[in-house]
Parts: C-alpha cells; structure tokens; sequence
C-alpha cells in the first residue's frame, strides 16, 4: 500500500482516523492532565475537611480504606487501569471477531463521552462520585482507544506506519490543545466575570465529554469495517475470553514481542503519569496557579505536535528502534530536572513543559507503529488490548508508586523523582530487544529503515 496504491477510500479512512485522535485526546488533556487532578484532590480535601490553608487533613476511608485526600486522585487511576487490565485485552479479542468494530468504537466513544460529561454532578464533597466515573470513562476511553489503533496496520504499510502514526498523534495534540486553549481562556477570564476556579475547572472537564462526542461523529463515519481473519464467527464475550488465552499462549511463542511489550509497558507507565499528574505536582508542591498552570500545558500540547513530527522525521532517518531509545533518555533528564525545579516560579516550570512537549508525543507514536510489525496479521485488536494496558491516561504502577511515595515522605518532590525508574527500566529492556529479529519471528516483513 504505496502513496501510490492507496485508494480514495483508504485516504478517507486515514483521514477519519486521524479525526478520532483530534476528538478523544481532549479528555486525556482536559480531563486527566489539567483539570481532574487538582479538581477531584480539592473535592476530597473539603470531604475530609481540610479545604482551607492550615487545616490538618483527615484521611478519607473508601470501603474502610484509609487514603490521604493528595493521594486519593491517584488511586483511583490506578483502580481504573487495574479494570482495565482485566477489560482490554477482551474487547480487543471480541473486537478482532467482530464484523462490525465500526459500531463498537463508536458505542465505546458514546458511553466514554457521556461519563464525562457526568461529572457535571461531582461538587461539594461528593469524591467517591468523582472517583467512580474516573474510573468508567477511563476504562471506556482506553478501550475506545484499543479499537482505534486497530486499525492501523489496515491502514499503513510497514514503511508507512511511523509516518500514519506520528501525523495521527500530532493531530490529536492540536484538537487537545484547541479545547484546552478555550479552557484557559475562560481560566484567564473567570476572576473578571466571578466564576470560581472549581466553576471553570468542572465545566472544563464537561465541556471535553461534549467534544469527544461530537467530533467522534465525524471522525468514526469514513472508517470501515474489515471481515476478521478468524473463520469462527462467534462474536460472544466468552468467544472473546477464549480468543485471549490463544491470544495470550501465542504471545509466549514470541518472547521478542513479549519483552517489547514489557518495556513499553514499563516506559510508558512512566510517561503516562508524568502526564497525568504534572498538574498536581505544579499545584500541590510549586504553589503555582491555574493561571500559570494552564497556560503551560496548553503550550506543551503545541510543541508536542511538532515534537511528534520531529521524531517520526529522525526515525525517517535512524529508525523508531533508535529514536524511541533517544526519546527515553532525553525522559529521565527532564524527570531529575523536576526535583530541582523552585517552588512559585512559574519560568523554569515552563521550560520544563517545553522540554515534556517535544519529547512525548513522538516517543508514544513510534511505539505504536513499531509495535504494530511486532503483532500477527488479523490480530491487531487483540494485542492492541494488551498494548493499551499503559496507553493515554492508562499508567497504574506510575500513579501507584507516586501515591505511596507520597504518602510515606509527605513530598511530591521525591514522587516526581521515584518515576525516573521506569524510564530506566524500559530503556534497558527496550535495547535487548533485537528488533529486526522481533519482526520476522511475528510473520512480517521489516521495513527498509529500523
């Protein structure tokens, strides 16, 4: 499937399934990196009624769990990712069986958007309302998101899927960023009109359920649906349960792929909660306000665009292998600078966002692409289920660790400090994995560059 050989049809669909990122990587914007985290941790401070500067915090006991109020934002995501551990991989099995995929991305992007939307209804000290549809939109956002990358390798040729890849995530970026910008803007403007900062942050979060709805309209109709490569056209959850453990033994028949999938897993739950829990470190521990705050991710959602591209123009060059390698390196310069970064001055903490911006979205689009020769042909869904474990918002070792670090040291700094492990980790893992090797023993053909 050369420039040349792709159809109309095939450009429209590429089109579309670029669409999808602009409309679904709001909520990861708005929702989980900006707004959520320091909305849902304000909420759970009045429930355990230390709301107001210097008052002592009680914990909070959900299910007679005790759980301090700062921590409480990141357990529940990482109760989301535990669900969807157990979630994924059986969509991408039922999904991979379905004759008709185009149907259940949209019904997962319907139900993701409406779950959001519900949280309209978290205010006062409703936390545990907040926490629950944290956890369904996630789990629906991420499995929405299974669905989607399944349909890359029907889309790209090898020598094609950095650069489909990379376009597609650097539109995300710019339909997450566009909302985000009228976000600030009504940051910006709500001291002036007497909106309250919990008024503006709980409309932001709504106002990403409303365009992920209505851009997921536009983006799903030009997408087709494909017969499955599986002969038996069981479409049944159990058929789906039976589809994974095939899934799951043929996975150990490739230990290349399996130790690609570990390292991405672990590199990448570091990457999701720098994301995801940036806005409370800035809030919580540099004292900096949503007017600095917001702006500044706003910012790295631009650069991330251009950092998207930049990167799938070096692997053009030296290969997504070497440039996720790269990528992972330049991560754990930026996490040590963290630690450092002072307390209520607003510059460094944007330099630091511009440099999270060039790396991150071209770190996430190449793995997408170089996992998608590492996976058997007709399978894409099934293993996407698995990839998807850590995957926009999906992290729950990250978010985990960096609640207990919390916890135990009363400081964000050495929480920020603790997720340098998994970009340590994950590029050790990810430079034993011989990846020429990984392709072929998967059935495909590697592409010219690696």
């Amino acid at each position: 499937m050369t420039t040349e050989t792709v159809g109309r049809s095939t450009l429209q669909e590429r089109r579309g399934w670029y669409f999808y990122d602009w409309a679904a990587s709001a909520y990861n914007t708005t929702v989980i990196t900006v707004f959520l985290g320091p909305y849902l941790t304000s909420v759970a401070e009045r429930a355990a009624g230390c709301a107001e500067e210097g008052q002592t915090c009680a914990d909070l006991t959900p299910l007679g769990i005790p759980v301090a109020p700062g921590s409480f934002f990141a357990y529940a995501l990482s109760v989301s990712v535990v669900a969807q551990v157990l979630f994924f991989p059986i969509v991408g099995a039922y999904a991979d069986r379905s004759w008709h995929k185009k149907r259940l991305l949209a019904w997962l992007a319907a139900f993701g958007a409406l779950a959001t939307f519900a949280m309209l209804f978290v205010t006062g000290e409703r936390y545990l309302l907040g926490g629950a549809l944290l956890v369904v939109s996630n789990v629906l956002f991420g499995a929405a998101q299974v669905v989607y990358y399944s349909y890359l390798p029907q889309l790209a040729d090898p020598d094609e899927r950095d650069a489909v890849s990379s376009r597609g995530w650097a539109i995300g970026y710019l339909g997450g960023g566009l909302l985000l910008l009228f976000n600030v803007i009504a940051v910006l403007a709500g001291d002036g009109l007497g909106w309250s900062t919990g008024d503006i942050a709980r409309w932001s979060i709504v106002s990403a359920g409303l365009w992920w709805a209505v851009f997921a309209v536009f983006a799903i109709r030009p997408l087709r649906d494909r017969p499955p490569v599986e002969t038996d056209r069981s479409r049944s959850v159990f058929a789906g349960f039976a589809q994974l453990k095939r899934t799951l033994q043929e996975l150990g028949r490739l230990p290349l792929t399996l130790l690609f999938l570990a390292a991405y897993l672990i590199y990448n739950d570091g990457i999701q909660t720098v994301i995801t829990l940036s806005a409370t470190y800035a809030t919580e521990e540099l004292e900096l306000e949503q007017t600095a705050l917001v702006p500044t991710i706003l910012m790295i959602q631009f650069l991330a665009f251009g950092g998207a591209l930049l990167l799938g123009g070096l692997a053009r060059r030296i290969g997504a292998w070497k440039s996720i390698l790269l990528s992972l390196a330049l991560w754990t310069v930026v996490l040590a600078a963290a630690y450092f970064v002072p307390a209520r001055e607003p510059l460094p903490f944007v330099a630091l966002g511009a440099a999270i911006g060039l790396v991150l979205g071209g770190s996430q689009a190449l793995s997408r692409s170089l996992f998608s020769q590492l996976i058997p042909a007709g399978k894409e869904a099934e293993y996407y289920g698995l990839y998807e474990i850590s995957d926009k918002g999906t992290s729950w070792l990250g978010p985990l660790l960096f609640g207990l670090a919390y916890q135990l040291t009363d400081s964000y700094r050495v929480s920020i400090l603790s997720l340098v492990v998994f970009f340590v980790i994950g590029f050790l893992l990810l430079l034993a994995v011989p990846i020429r090797q990984a392709i072929v023993a998967a059935g495909n053909t590697p592409p010219k560059l690696l």
